[in-house]
């Protein structure tokens, strides 16, 4: 599930690969999450931009509306749609996926919303709320959306994970958080878990017909609205490094743009910035860290994921 040494990703031609680059993608419906702001607002604009119908996926249908309307003004001729979903509402989820499972099929969805540096609180399902927006959320919305993807020639599943997975741990046993909680930690975990989910998605789809190629993605160190997210000191001092130190959206958001365009990619493909530590640059292939690629980890949470959302989802297992 790793793509060894790190790879320059780029075009033929040198520099590294823009958005300028992709393809026309006329024709393919994408799905993505979280498409009001930041990451999820440029993917969806440059895969507008592109020719691509998009479905902005998004918890404010009014916002999204306006978002909508933006980008059709624009890109005239653009299709771009909202589809209402708050990721921390089971109820919620299965209202977005039946309706767009409505859709003829579903090429992309582009796992991109996310939370960050929230306090502690738990919800319905009995999760920690950074774990249950961040991976169980998307868990549930991948799993109902299976049959329109199904119906794509060549479906895929993008989901951004951070850096930050890296020094993720994952006790599955206490998914609440119940003890020894700080955001940071928190967060940390819940992008590991996305990261372990990709994974495993690509490792169960490996004899699925058509597969569903699962893609990761990070955005190396990007100054979005999450880095605002934050209280207290630790929250001025994101806040501040965000406008001195990290890359603009539109360079952060280049990694999955690739990830859920780029022809030819393999499952289980890792994308995220070039740049030193990666976390700034052009998009390149690296390497998921060994918690991400731990095949127990993955059975296990993908397990613990059904048990947790109430939906059970078997694609074929390796």
């Amino acid at each position: 599930m790793t793509t060894g040494s790190r790879t320059n990703a780029s075009k033929p031609g040198g520099g590294g690969w823009t958005a300028d680059r992709m393809a026309d993608q006329k024709g393919r419906t994408f799905v993505v999450t979280g498409a009001t702001s930041g990451l999820g607002l440029v993917t969806a604009r440059e895969l507008a931009a592109h020719g691509g119908r998009v479905l902005l996926a998004v918890r404010d249908a009014a916002r999204g509306e306006q978002v909508a309307s933006s980008l059709r003004g624009a890109y005239p001729g653009a299709e771009v749609e909202v589809r209402q979903v708050d990721l921390l509402d089971p109820k919620s989820i299965r209202r977005a996926a039946q309706r767009i499972g409505e859709e003829e099929s579903v090429d992309v969805l582009v796992n991109n919303a996310g939370i960050s540096m929230v306090e502690h609180s738990v919800t319905a399902q009995g999760a920690e709320r950074h774990l249950a927006a961040n991976h169980l959320g998307h868990f549930a919305l991948t799993a109902l959306l299976e049959p329109a993807l199904r119906r794509s020639p060549a479906p895929r599943v993008v989901t951004v994970t951070s850096y930050m997975h890296e020094k993720g741990e994952l006790d599955l046993d206490d998914v609440a958080w119940s003890q020894k909680y700080t955001p940071l930690a928190a967060y940390s975990a819940s992008k590991l878990a996305n990261a372990v989910f990709g994974v495993e998605l690509a490792r169960r789809e490996r004899s699925s017909s058509p597969p569903i190629t699962s893609v990761l993605a990070h955005p190396g160190y990007s100054n979005t609205p999450m880095q605002s997210k934050g209280t207290g000191i630790t929250g001025v001092a994101m806040r501040i490094a965000g406008k001195l130190f990290a890359q603009t959206p539109e360079m952060g958001a280049l990694p999955q743009l690739y990830a859920a365009t780029e022809p030819g990619l393999t499952a289980g493909s890792y994308i995220g910035p070039d740049g030193r530590g990666g976390r700034s640059g052009y998009p390149t292939l690296g390497q998921v860290s060994a918690a991400a690629q731990d095949p127990e980890l993955g059975r296990r949470l993908w397990d613990r994921s059904q048990q947790l959302t109430g939906i059970r989802w078997h694609p074929t297992e390796a």
